[in-house]
């Protein structure tokens, strides 16, 4: 892995200790530290600061292909082929439990504040202490399998499963709320948590998979396998293309205050400046 410079593309650090690819990676709130997965089933944490691996989780029988961040960072959460969600306890270095074992791989994760009228259910037995700000949280599992599945992070108790037209990839709360999720048909479903029964609104801009989702703004932010990329804003009658990847795929989208990047099966990190919307 590499960090950069965002300003003018400089690579700072290399990070090297993975045996396979490197399947997502993401800074923890301070800035200063990085968390990483792989193909290796292998959970790193790395120093942005001196580029060291201070903490290395194992446990997973598959690659790791997600993450999320607790709060934040004393837990973290990462997702597997081998159909599990795990939560992990940083400064124990210790996995503090499986939180689904879903029979099927779980292509992406997100974890938020649910709402309160949502019923979360009650953990069968006491939490560890070293579990830190679980309580009201909700985890999204994206799976292979066709569903899209809630559970209480805590309780560790299922909270709803909808049923998609293929396999998830992707998964994002807009709210503690209202959710999205992305399939491998290029569709994206827009639900409200309350009431998963049936979509709020399915978005179809090709037959492409759906490879990301981000919340941005009033909207989101998607990009799909076929280099497709863009931004759908709320009470706005357009949708902002984000050009530059021609048919590569755009694995993931972040954004940083007006900026978005992208980084594409090209090899290329792209970053896209916006004005106002």
């Amino acid at each position: 892995m590499k960090i950069w410079q965002a300003a003018n593309g400089e690579i700072r650090r290399l990070l090297g200790g993975h045996v396979c690819d490197v399947n997502c990676c993401r800074f923890f709130p301070s800035g200063l530290v990085v968390l990483s997965g792989g193909m290796d089933a292998q959970l790193k944490i790395w120093s942005a600061e001196d580029a060291n691996c201070v903490v290395t989780f194992k446990g997973h029988k598959g690659g790791i292909l997600d993450t999320a961040i607790v709060d934040r960072g004393r837990n973290v959460l990462s997702c597997s082929r081998d159909g599990t969600a795990r939560l992990w306890d940083c400064g124990s270095s210790s996995c503090l439990g499986v939180i689904a074992d879903c029979g099927s791989p779980v292509n992406g994760i997100a974890v938020g504040a649910a709402d309160s009228s949502l019923k979360l259910g009650s953990p069968e037995k006491a939490p560890s202490e070293r579990e830190v700000g679980t309580e009201g949280k909700i985890l999204l599992l994206a799976r292979e399998d066709k569903k899209l599945q809630g559970v209480g992070l805590q309780s560790r108790q299922l909270v709803f499963l909808f049923i998609g037209s293929d396999a998830f990839n992707c998964c994002t709360l807009l709210s503690s709320t209202y959710i999205l999720a992305g399939t491998q048909d290029g569709n994206i479903y827009q639900l409200d948590v309350r009431n998963t029964n049936a979509p709020i609104q399915v978005i179809r801009r090709s037959g492409a998979p759906v490879l990301s989702l981000l919340p941005y703004r009033d909207g989101f932010v998607a990009s799909q396998g076929d280099g497709t990329c863009f931004i759908l804003q709320q009470g706005l009658d357009y949708t902002l293309d984000l050009t530059g990847a021609d048919c590569d795929a755009v694995y993931k989208v972040a954004a940083w205050e007006k900026q978005i990047y992208t980084c594409c099966r090209d090899g290329i990190v792209r970053r896209y400046e916006l004005s106002d919307l």
